[in-house]
């Protein structure tokens, strides 16, 4: 991966032509597995490069994860979000009921599935892996959709880039306490506007 964000300014062509792609994508298919395979790849080459992102998208915050809404499909189809991993932060056990892919872009992530057990808890569903910038994975309701995301380091921030299946902020999801019992939540997203492609063709 290529870190070159000693540019004085975002590289948000690199974006937008992402954004195209995804849209291109599923305007040809609208079939989970296509998508997600084609997107890994699309998502791959915009976390290859760090030259894009705007530092108003890249802030943590002390207290908790920060989620930056980046791009809305006009047609609801899909959401691009920055997620900023602050010094040792993660998130509770959640699932997000679309399909949805990461890219590493700074630092580091642990994620680690799991199997929600009805009346005997959740369950490690495998071992925890670490995804380094440009790796990539995928969750959905399909492939297993229950995870815990944590920063890989507690001493830097790490910022991963997310496309959703749907606008993620407004989708009503759970959290899993350690019995399983779901809580739930509508996310929302950080307190910035979308970033503005309509001088490279993107539609608001």
């Amino acid at each position: 991966m290529t870190d070159a964000r000693t540019a004085s300014e975002p590289n948000l062509a690199r974006l937008s032509a992402f954004v195209e792609g995804v849209s291109t994508l599923l305007d040809h298919t609208d079939d989970e597995a296509d998508i997600l395979l084609a997107g890994r790849r699309l998502l791959g080459r915009l976390v290859a490069m760090d030259d894009w992102l705007p530092d108003a998208y890249a802030r943590p915050d002390p207290a908790r994860y920060q989620q930056y809404l980046l791009h809305r499909d006009p047609n609801g189809r899909f959401a691009v979000v920055s997620f900023v991993w602050g010094p040792g932060q993660a998130t509770p056990v959640h699932d997000h009921t679309v399909w949805g892919l990461v890219g590493v872009l700074r630092g580091g992530e642990v994620s680690q599935g799991y199997t929600v057990c009805a009346g005997d808890g959740i369950r490690p569903a495998g071992a925890p892996h670490r995804l380094s910038p440009g790796d990539v994975e995928a969750v959905s309701p399909e492939i297993g959709d229950v995870h815990k995301v944590s920063n890989a380091f507690d001493d830097r921030t790490s910022i991963s880039i997310h496309l959703y299946g749907a606008d993620i902020g407004a989708v009503r999801r759970s959290t899993y306490d350690e019995a399983g019992r779901p809580r739930s939540f509508v996310s929302g997203y950080a307190d910035a506007p979308p970033l503005d492609l309509r001088p490279f063709g993107i539609a608001a």
